[in-house]
């Protein structure tokens, strides 16, 4: 197999670490590559608790990313789905129950639902991707950010733009990446050679975070690579769970790997690494 080195460069012979950094963040520290865990290590511990959380942490990882939604009494809790079906087998949403009431559910492991502000605060030198997930948690996600401190070591996201921008707009600087109708917008730039429509769709953006492809259409491409880091951007992959694709991935340049088994792809970094890879 074909190896480089952790440091790579586009045609122009600039390399990552050539590229400016774009706020005044930690959350793009250490330099790319790097693992986001998504929703921690769940192998062991029930996913988004801090049990997933700290399970990712205790392997090197330094990226947690988590999801968010707001409980009935206005707390940022962390949580994937809307509702407790999948995790706890019950029909309740998370707006119906105080964070209270969230916090007695039993998800397995010994663990509970945490707020983000708990989770913030548990793990002082963790960066957070977090997906605001409803249009009500904005507020919430906002508050429970700044009273950790934790601005400058998060990055706050949506599918849903106007969500997105709602909330970097209350937290001036902090970390940002597309939502999928602006990234939808970089990509047909991209695809088509367009850099002044890809900067002008990522004005503001310092990552996207995309699937390699989608219904057959291949996103992440070495076209596509080079017009995003020119930007400069960064290109962080999901949900990528398969050490072969993920080495692929790596090979094409992207700067972050989002994944439920940081357990393997600790090692495939590793291995990525290495001086010795040949």
């Amino acid at each position: 197999m074909r190896r480089h080195p952790p440091r790579r460069r586009d045609e122009g012979g600039r390399s990552d670490a050539d590229r400016p950094p774009v706020v005044d963040s930690t959350y793009f520290s250490p330099a790319p590559p790097r693992i986001l865990a998504h929703r921690g290590l769940a192998v062991e511990a029930p996913e988004n608790t801090l049990l997933a959380f700290l399970k990712a942490l205790s392997i090197g990882v330094t990226h947690i990313e988590t999801d968010v939604h707001a409980s009935f009494d206005g707390v940022a809790v962390i949580s994937h789905d809307p509702d407790l079906r999948r995790v706890a087998g019950r029909t309740v949403r998370i707006d119906q129950l105080t964070a209270a009431e969230l916090k007695r559910i039993d998800l397995g492991h010994g663990q509970t639902f945490a707020t983000l502000r708990e989770a913030l605060e548990a793990f002082p030198d963790t960066r957070f991707n977090i997906d605001l997930k409803s249009p009500d948690v904005v507020g919430p996600a906002v508050e429970a950010i700044l009273e950790a401190d934790a601005a400058d070591r998060v990055l706050v996201t949506s599918f849903n733009d106007a969500r997105r921008k709602a909330a970097v707009q209350l937290l001036p600087g902090v970390a940002t990446s597309a939502s999928a109708w602006t990234f939808a917008l970089a990509l047909v730039g991209a695809k088509l050679g367009l850099r002044f429509l890809v900067r002008r769709a990522l004005k503001g953006i310092q990552a996207v975070q995309v699937p390699p492809a989608r219904y057959g259409f291949r996103i992440i491409t070495p076209r596509v690579m080079r017009m995003l880091h020119a930007v400069p951007v960064e290109v962080h992959a999901w949900t990528i769970n398969d050490p072969a694709e993920m080495n692929r991935l790596l090979d094409l340049g992207v700067d972050g790997l989002v994944t439920d088994r940081s357990d393997l792809a600790t090692i495939v970094l590793r291995e990525n690494r290495s001086p010795n890879r040949t």
